[in-house]
């Protein structure tokens, strides 16, 4: 399973259990506290009812009933009053209190319930609310009855009335539930509905911070696959323990990277500067012995060829580990690229001239791109050395720098040489991989092109070698960071 997912499962079931928990203990204790509510407000009732009404059962005789007195006739007037009022948009149209009195021995002499399913006349005391009452505690119960058609439970709540501190009797206040049922039905809806919102938010958190972590891993996966495929990139900007991560991969490939130049390099270099050496000893040997002034001079100037040779090897060697240790150009600035091929053409205008070799400069386009000016003319210079010495005495090089149908800028270097094995176009830019110079078995290092391949890396830009009959072709194509200014004729 992907990170993304297990992330985002876990995050899931931890806000799914999370809010089902409270939902049930929320939705467990709505209808419990609604009936203990309700009860508080009946009991207050009872007691209220049991005042009024002590008057009048101190004034009745003993055996007589309830009816015919003011608290009665009040008491029946309220069960049948008309009433049709809204409750925070329930709306409400019976009074559902029902009121019973019994005198001390637990017989009902009141009854607000008339007909079939009154009391009147019957013995209660035998139930809770009125038992506990005459024995000085405090009575209720909560019996199933049918209410509207349906067996609803019924909440009764008792008071004890007394006259002068003698217990008279016991008034009982009776509701069913069913009455407060929609207000409990309603708050637990929107309970459900709060719940279910807050589960949504909490999803949409979840996948938010779920994309925010994984973007951040994804980065630094590019990141590692992009250092292991050899691209040179700084770490990527990523906040807390990844950004602390990133920056402790980047060191550690630094490390890796070092150690394995300097490996590499040891072992080329060591390659390389054989066949000087040896060129130098066996020189400075046959120097030591009498010689012809003619062979003197040419063994000398042998010594002083292979010394020029390894210099260049080392300052080449020492230019290129440079720039394996930028991240990128240090000072790019706005430049002309044929102004760059100018310069450059203008600095080996004495090795061409020694060759007798000529240069058709195409200038299709004048372009300006972001570059480091001195890493642009050592890519140029490079390029053009290069194929001096791999083009024969008297040939032509053809320099151009245009713009193609699809928008992107170029600068290009045919030779006339010999060219290039097509088995060895995938090694060329290469560090010390070269093919022998015409008209000698000598090879070059390699570290020209190698230093214009980490150019190009550098600014983004791409290298590539094409066949030419005769010769060669060496292209830098530097779209997308480029604005063509204006168009010339060739």
């Amino acid at each position: 399973m992907r990170l993304g997912l297990r992330v985002f499962f876990g995050f899931f079931l931890i806000a799914g259990l999370s809010s089902l928990i409270l939902l049930r203990v929320v939705l467990g204790e709505v209808k419990p506290s609604v009936r203990e509510v309700m009860e508080d407000i009946m009991v207050d009732t009872a007691n209220l009812l049991a005042e009024l009404a002590a008057d009048d059962l101190a004034s009745l005789p003993a055996g007589g009933a309830l009816d015919q007195t003011p608290f009665a006739r009040q008491v029946r007037d309220y069960a049948n009053r008309p009433v049709d009022v809204h409750i925070w948009g329930l709306r409400k149209q019976t009074l559902d209190f029902r009121i019973y009195v019994t005198d001390p021995q637990g017989q009902v002499i009141f009854d607000t319930v008339q007909g079939p399913g009154s009391a009147l006349g019957q013995d209660y005391s035998r139930w809770n609310d009125v038992a506990r009452t005459l024995r000085g505690g405090y009575g209720a119960r909560s019996t199933q009855d049918r209410y509207g058609g349906d067996v609803s439970p019924v909440m009764y709540v008792a008071a004890p009335v007394y006259a002068q501190g003698r217990l008279l009797g016991v008034l009982t206040v009776a509701k069913p539930v069913a009455t407060v049922q929609r207000f409990i039905d309603r708050a637990e809806r929107r309970i459900w509905a709060a719940g279910l919102g807050l589960l949504a938010v909490s999803l949409a958190i979840g996948v938010a911070v779920t994309l925010w972590v994984v973007g951040h891993v994804r980065r630094l996966r590019r990141y590692a696959q992009g250092v292991q495929m050899g691209q040179r990139q700084p770490p990527p900007k990523v906040p807390g323990e990844l950004g602390e991560l990133a920056q402790a991969m980047d060191a550690m490939r630094e490390r890796l990277d070092g150690r394995e130049r300097m490996e590499h390099l040891a072992r080329a270099l060591t390659h390389e500067l054989k066949s000087p050496l040896a060129a130098l000893r066996g020189a400075g040997e046959l120097l030591q012995d009498d010689l012809a002034p003619a062979d003197r001079q040419r063994f000398a100037a042998q010594v002083v060829a292979q010394s020029e040779r390894m210099t260049e090897l080392v300052e080449r060697l020492l230019a290129l580990s440079a720039l394996e240790l930028r991240r990128g150009p240090e000072h790019p600035r706005a430049l002309r690229v044929d102004e760059a091929v100018d310069l450059v053409l203008a600095e080996a205008g004495d090795r061409l001239q020694q060759r007798d070799m000529t240069v058709h400069w195409q200038r299709r386009d004048l372009v300006t791109l972001q570059a480091d000016p001195e890493l642009l003319s050592l890519a140029l210079s490079n390029l053009l050395s290069n194929a001096v010495d791999f083009s024969p005495p008297g040939s032509t090089l053809t320099v151009s720098v245009g713009q193609d149908g699809a928008g992107a800028c170029w600068f290009e270097l045919r030779d006339h040489g010999p060219g290039v094995p097509a088995a060895a176009f995938g090694q060329l830019g290469q560090r010390f991989f070269s093919t022998a110079r015409p008209g000698s078995l000598r090879k070059g290092s390699g570290l020209g092109l190698a230093i214009v391949r980490q150019i190009a890396g550098l600014h983004g830009w791409q290298l590539s070698f094409l066949p030419a009959d005769p010769g060669l072709r060496v292209r830098l194509d530097f779209a997308p960071h480029f604005t063509r200014t204006s168009q010339t004729s060739p």
